[in-house]
């Protein structure tokens, strides 16, 4: 009987693309540490990182780059990790009765996959019937952009946009639908350079067949 070591469960893991939680696993000392300390740690690791691979952080080019990579970790790319930089949103009624379906289609997002920290470069689309309450469209981008903004599975992201919106508009009758094209995919392992991912989560009035029907054909129309 063969037996897998732990070593092999995390390429298979990490090469499955598999999530262990809906919300983002993180420790209860996750924001002991300021954005300084947490930067100023990291700035040491990946200078060893360089190191072990053999360059050179004498030369101008490289000697700047795990201050560059540290702030972009904390600043940048995994700042959606900090509840402190959550969107506010503000929350209208709908004082013009709209009653039917809004969508905004093609927000572009750019996350990072947390088996190989490398670029998931995608779209979202977000459907959603009022239930009294409205959020400016530009709001819709932000939260995608929030919960894209730390390491990702497409799924766990896909989920927690929708429930996201579920919370902030009051309401069941929410859609969002992701496409995303992996560079830990792309750029490794298999290197399939063609293929993308597809998430979708809904509920609500959504659990019903045309209106999913409706909902695609406004994306393909929006996009023909």
């Amino acid at each position: 009987m063969n037996t897998v070591t732990e070593k092999e469960l995390y390429e298979i893991l990490g090469d499955d693309h598999q999530m262990t939680a809906a919300d983002t696993p993180l420790r209860p000392d996750a924001f002991v540490k300021t954005d300084a300390e947490k930067m100023t740690v990291i700035e040491h690791h990946f200078e060893q990182i360089m190191e072990a691979l053999g360059l050179d952080l004498t030369d101008d080019s490289l000697r700047g780059t795990p201050h560059r990579v540290a702030k972009m970790y904390v600043q940048e790319i995994f700042s959606g990790l900090h509840p402190d930089n959550k969107p506010k949103i503000s929350v209208f009624d709908n004082s013009y009765h709209y009653d039917k379906m809004l969508v905004e289609a093609n927000i572009n997002f750019n996350s990072t996959c947390e088996h190989h920290f490398l670029p998931i470069i995608g779209k979202a689309h977000i459907g959603y019937v009022s239930n009294g309450k409205v959020i400016g469209l530009s709001k819709l981008n932000r939260i995608v952009d929030y919960f894209a903004r730390r390491p990702q599975v497409q799924e766990r992201m896909v989920m927690q946009v929708f429930n996201e919106l579920k919370t902030v508009l009051d309401t069941e009758d929410v859609m969002v639908v992701m496409e995303a094209k992996h560079l830990c995919v792309s750029s490794r392992g298999i290197k399939d350079e063609t293929s993308f991912t597809s998430t979708l989560q809904y509920g609500g009035i959504f659990e019903k067949k045309e209106y999913r029907d409706d909902f695609f054909r406004l994306l393909g129309e929006k996009n023909s």
